[in-house]
């Protein structure tokens, strides 16, 4: 089984409000026609869901959101996740949209609903979630990141492969020269020992990438403007990116 994240820096305009990028998208689809192993997919927010948060300034500890503001991000969040959902079918693919909501309660995972998602995958659906706002209890919401599900699904599902798709062609060392890190491993993290010049965004990443091959899985990093490297860090071909060894 292998788990892919779909950064929201690729599959939208982060510079325009609520622009998809609907071409790239559909190229991505069609390259992920070609992988014969159980798929899932997360995608993220990017210039939709991401938007609104911070117009709402709106974060991932729970709290008495603005209900506008609430409202937004999860409308927006329906409505890109159905563009995703559109692209898959038109690459011939089967998508099954799987709203966090369905296994996430309180601020955690709910294991059994978890577990199910791979049933899901193996007989061919490929589920589809997303970062989205939710409801913690007592009148508060928080903000749950598609690279949080990322690792929560990594953790239970212990899928053989987790790929994140950004708008870079993996971690850098140094994004002035783009010096690329092409192997971080558990037993000696390089990331201690050079000075990496990540967004926030990247930083978070970075954080659940450790996290998931800490658990035994592999983890990459490609670059989603070339979508053949994303079926090729699956292949094993000519892999071009950052890999966290498991």
């Amino acid at each position: 089984m292998i788990l892919v994240k779909l950064g929201g820096s690729i599959i939208t305009n982060k510079e325009k409000p609520l622009t998809a990028n609907r071409s790239l998208i559909r190229r991505i689809t069609s390259h992920l026609r070609k992988v014969k192993e159980p798929l899932i997919v997360v995608h993220g927010g990017g210039s939709y869901g991401h938007y609104w948060s911070v117009k709402y300034d709106m974060h991932t500890k729970p709290s008495r959101y603005s209900i506008k503001g609430i409202s937004l991000v999860k409308n927006s969040m329906v409505e890109l996740n159905q563009i995703i959902l559109e692209s898959f079918l038109e690459s011939n693919l089967r998508p099954y949209c799987l709203p966090p909501s369905n296994f996430m309660l309180a601020g955690k995972p709910i294991v059994k609903k978890v577990k199910e998602i791979s049933k899901i995958a193996k007989i061919r659906l490929i589920p589809i979630s997303y970062g989205d706002v939710m409801w913690y209890g007592k009148n508060k919401f928080y903000i749950l990141s598609g690279d949080k599900i990322m690792g929560i699904l990594a953790r239970i599902l212990k899928p053989r492969l987790a790929i994140f798709v950004t708008n870079v062609d993996g971690i850098y060392s140094d994004m002035r020269t783009k010096r690329l890190i092409h192997e971080i491993t558990v037993e000696k993290p390089i990331m201690s020992k050079v000075s990496m010049d990540v967004t926030g965004g990247m930083s978070r990443k970075i954080k659940e990438a450790v996290n998931i091959s800490k658990n035994g899985t592999d983890v990459f990093f490609v670059n989603g403007n070339v979508p053949k490297r994303v079926v090729n860090a699956i292949s094993g071909k000519g892999f071009e990116g950052t890999i966290f060894r498991g």
